[in-house]
């Protein structure tokens, strides 16, 4: 090991590859809808300085940084497989609304409203990062979102969770109004 800046040693050989380890898990979607809208009263948490912001036109490395922050830790891969043109080809079609709440000026999760199947509106990604788990913000957030869906006059809002998700996933979404109506088994190819 050779001294780097600061006196940090460094080796003196490059370090391999990193080994990216593919694996498949199974897992069960639950499709879950909503035919109209519900009277909501998710009060906004005590917590200082929230901002839930709609992004407009966001940038690649910002959607990227979201996406991975949220999904890194329930395996969520589809965007990760899409070169920057076709993920911009999604981000910025006016049907695709990015919703991204703040919480004292950083980002703390975010949620995507998809109307480009009118009347279907989806809500196709929603989480919070994890250092934002358990201060009582996924409720609110998940409220919010479903407003987000039906400002667009959606006939029905859909919206799909897997046994990846957390466990608290499925039992939020039926307590705040929707309802499945399907369930699938899938096995999914993620790396380590």
């Amino acid at each position: 090991m050779a001294p780097g800046p600061n006196g940090v040693r460094r080796p003196t050989r490059p370090l391999p590859p990193a080994h990216n380890s593919l694996r498949k898990i199974k897992t069960t979607v639950t499709f879950l809808e909503m035919r109209a809208e519900p009277r909501l009263h998710v009060p906004t948490p005590v917590n200082p300085k929230l901002m839930l912001m709609r992004a407009e036109n966001p940038s690649i490395g910002f959607y990227r940084f979201l996406y991975d922050a949220v999904g890194r830790g329930y395996h969520w891969i589809d965007r990760k497989q899409l070169d920057d043109a076709a993920l911009a080809a999604i981000i910025t079609d006016s049907r695709i609304d990015l919703w991204v709440l703040y919480a004292s000026g950083q980002p703390a999760g975010y949620f995507e409203v998809n109307a480009t199947r009118m009347p279907v509106v989806e809500l196709e990604y929603f989480g919070l990062m994890p250092e934002f788990h358990g201060r009582g913000l996924g409720k609110w957030l998940l409220a919010e979102a479903i407003r987000a869906c039906w400002a667009r006059m959606p006939e029905r809002v859909v919206v799909q969770t897997c046994t990846l998700d957390g466990p608290a996933a499925l039992p939020l979404y039926q307590k705040l109004g929707f309802a499945p109506y399907d369930r699938k088994e899938k096995t999914v190819t993620v790396g380590d």
